[in-house]
């Protein structure tokens, strides 16, 4: 619709004079009679200075010296619909198509009037009725005009079909093959995209996009191997493909093949900005690797790009945990733990390193938050009463072991945890009673109890009642 608009550039003064008509047909002076592809160019030129009402006026004008012109009727309609005036819109576009059915502009602003007065269906109709009338290119573009009118009406498989056969047509439409790689993840529609990826490969063997897009289908089956092999392809093509390198690193990592996600993740970060997740992912196979200083040295850029992930914090500690550096670790959890109070784990971990360092007392206090928090949970418990019974507080441990037992609404470990605390504390025959009673409810904790406090296998009278039980469970 604006073919004249380098005539315009040509000659600048062209449209002042123009306008200068315009005036005069405007106020009844002489020699005002305008074509009408001047007229279509006043209306632009007002509509483009954002002058809707002038403009609307001169298409009003137009349209009495040309009253059969679907050119200036759309013009006319694309204003009305900037004002809001969508059922006008529509009566005059309708008018339009009996003059000139196959403008493509008459569908494309049906379409936003139908949308605007919420009548998707109406919308899709007539573009599937518009695909009878167009090809090649213009028959393209109302298939994208479909898919996102299907998209605003939540049909969002049929998104997929309408891309799809954009793609059947024109194997390299770049719009399309951006757009079918998210809505084939969306639907999991991967199959169908494999096949039709390969199609266009056939005939198109050096469009990246289309390895890229394959390669992701395969990573939506898990056949992370086969996307490998397709992204590396993507990237002998086009070398500067950051997307690929990040999605080969994912699928590198999932086949735990540290080394190779490492190489293709650096190189993500050699094309594109830095991002938080890419070196928290190098930090994650560093950690894999067992090479803590490299792990953390990423998880510490990362943080640096996004400070108030407190996660990022939380596997720093994890690296000193491991290689038992229990003052540095407790700095990193205390660091998350201003960030996100509300973390459990954090407190966990927090506790187990003051336990490491011999600090009984900071350690329950850590273990003691996590029970207030989730009094639910197994996991702060049994952590609380092993603290308890390693700072040999075997009172204070039998105690939590009761209130354990009613707040997790009598999970049976308790019941194990109390005996072996009774043994402890040389109360063999309560000892005894206790496990008798577990062991009634469940034997198959029976690894825990024994990894609780495994000096209990040389007291003759528990050995003799678990073979009872065993054999028991035999008979």
């Amino acid at each position: 619709m604006h073919m004249f608009n380098q005539h315009k550039d040509e000659e600048g003064g062209d449209i002042i004079e123009l306008m200068q008509r315009f005036h005069n047909l405007k106020h009844g002076r002489a020699n005002a009679y305008i074509e009408e592809d001047d007229f279509e160019r006043i209306i632009e030129h007002l509509d483009e200075r954002d002058e809707i009402n002038e403009a609307i006026e001169a298409a009003n004008m137009a349209l009495e010296q040309y009253p059969f012109s679907a050119l200036l009727m759309i013009k006319k309609a694309d204003l009305l619909l900037a004002t809001r005036k969508y059922q006008d819109a529509l009566d005059l576009l309708d008018t339009a198509s009996l003059y000139d059915h196959k403008d493509m502009n008459l569908f494309i602003l049906k379409t936003d009037a139908f949308l605007a007065l919420d009548q998707p269906q109406h919308a899709i109709e007539m573009l599937q009725e518009a695909l009878h009338l167009f090809s090649g290119a213009e028959r393209t573009e109302v298939l994208f005009e479909l898919a996102d009118v299907y998209d605003d009406h939540e049909a969002f498989d049929k998104v997929f079909d309408c891309l799809k056969l954009i793609l059947e047509e024109d194997p390299t439409n770049e719009e399309a093959l951006y757009k079918i790689c998210f809505w084939t993840d969306f639907n999991g529609r991967n199959e169908e995209s494999i096949r039709l990826h390969e199609i266009i490969i056939d005939k198109e063997p050096y469009c990246a996009l289309a390895w890229f897009n394959l390669a992701a289908a395969y990573q939506g089956l898990k056949l992370h191997e086969k996307a490998i092999d397709a992204y590396q392809y993507a990237i002998v093509i086009d070398e500067k493909f950051d997307y690929a390198y990040r999605n080969m690193g994912d699928a590198y990592l999932r086949l735990r093949k540290y080394k190779e996600a490492i190489e293709a993740l650096e190189k993500v970060l050699e094309l594109s900005r830095p991002e938080e997740v890419i070196y928290e992912a190098i930090g994650h196979c560093y950690h894999r690797m067992k090479n803590f200083a490299q792990a953390r040295f990423h998880y510490k850029k990362a943080a640096h790009l996004n400070p108030d992930d407190s996660r990022l914090y939380q596997k720093m500690a994890a690296t000193y945990m491991q290689e038992s550096q229990w003052e540095l670790a407790i700095k990193q959890l205390e660091h998350a733990i201003s960030i996100n109070k509300h973390i459990n784990e954090y407190n966990i971990l927090m506790g187990e390193c003051y336990m490491n360092l011999d600090q009984f007392k900071e350690a329950a206090a850590f273990f003691s938050l996590v029970v207030k928090n989730k009094p639910k949970q197994i996991a702060g418990w049994e952590y609380l009463i092993k603290c308890l019974v390693e700072n040999n507080q075997l009172d204070t441990a039998l105690e939590q072991t009761e209130l354990a037992y009613m707040s997790t609404h009598g999970k049976v470990i308790f019941v194990f945890y109390r005996s072996a605390i009774l043994f402890m504390m040389n109360k063999q025959s309560e000892g005894l009673l206790q496990l008798e009673m577990a062991l009634s409810k469940s034997a198959k904790l029976l690894k825990k109890f024994i990894k609780f406090y495994p000096e209990i296998m040389q007291d003759v009278k528990v050995v003799e009642l678990i073979g009872q039980y065993k054999k028991g469970k035999k008979s």
